[in-house]
């Protein structure tokens, strides 16, 4: 099997997303950036985000050097309210002055036994995973369903429907995105903004490359037999936000290799 790099580095190009805009939060690596760079090689303008300038300035380094377009902008979802606000009428303005295509990927995911969350994730965890994705469709989608057009990507997490015994604020506030993303698809897709959401699954990232054996026993027993990769959960990203799925209005597409709905053993 290919390796998430190989496949970046070899993206395919097409026009499938000509003449949109789309702001990525979270996409200085793992599936942000797979998504910035799998929607900037169908032909969207890209703005990648994350807290570290460096990072996304590499971002956007590979996707003009594949002949994409994208710009970077340092942003901190965890801040207050009206500094999201800020950060998202900078992007707009970077992208000529609208948002098309909004993929709420930025999350953190701190804590594990429930005594030992601290105050300072606490506060984090709701900040970043739920607060921050309901400022930006606040400002943004109103906008979108002026023009009468445009769509919104939550990104969840598999654990959302599940429990486990080893953490459970994180999926709790993934479980609150889920349940966003079918308001808002109430919400606003009368007036023309598909609003839909992916659950990744146990996914081998720069984050959680210090457990990759435990990502390994996961899956293990699942279909797939490995972890997902971020860009498989790019391709579904940009499955959602295509013409292809007009018809997909407050779903979540599980991205897992089947750990969720399947059991080998």
């Amino acid at each position: 099997m290919r390796t998430n790099e190989e496949i970046l580095s070899s993206l395919p190009s097409d026009s499938a997303l000509a003449g949109r805009t789309a702001l990525v939060t979270g996409s200085t690596g793992g599936i942000g950036e797979a998504v910035a760079r799998v929607l900037a090689a169908s032909g969207a303008e890209v703005l990648v985000s994350g807290r570290d300038a460096g990072r996304a300035r590499g971002v956007v380094d590979a996707i003009t050097a594949s002949g994409g377009r994208a710009h970077a902008l340092t942003a901190d979802l965890g801040a207050a309210p009206g500094e999201i606000r800020a950060f998202a009428e900078r992007a707009q303005e970077a992208l000529g002055g609208r948002v098309d295509l909004l993929v709420n990927n930025a999350g953190v995911y701190p804590g594990l036994l429930t005594p030992s969350v601290t105050d300072e994730e606490m506060e984090a965890l709701w900040a970043t995973n739920v607060r921050a994705p309901h400022v930006l469709v606040a400002l943004l989608a109103p906008r979108m369903a002026e023009r009468g057009a445009g769509v919104v990507v939550n990104v969840g997490s598999w654990m959302a429907r599940v429990g486990v015994p080893y953490k459970a604020l994180y999926p709790a506030t993934k479980a609150a995105v889920e349940q966003l993303t079918r308001a808002w698809a109430a919400e606003f897709g009368p007036r023309g903004v598909r609003v839909n959401g992916v659950a990744p699954g146990a996914t081998a990232t720069r984050g959680t490359a210090g457990n990759a054996d435990q990502l390994a026993a996961m899956t293990k027993a699942t279909p797939a037999g490995v972890p997902v990769r971020p860009v498989d959960i790019a391709y579904a990203v940009r499955y959602l936000v295509s013409d292809e799925a007009a018809f997909v209005q407050g779903a979540t597409l599980d991205v897992d290799g089947g750990l969720a709905a399947t059991r080998l053993r």
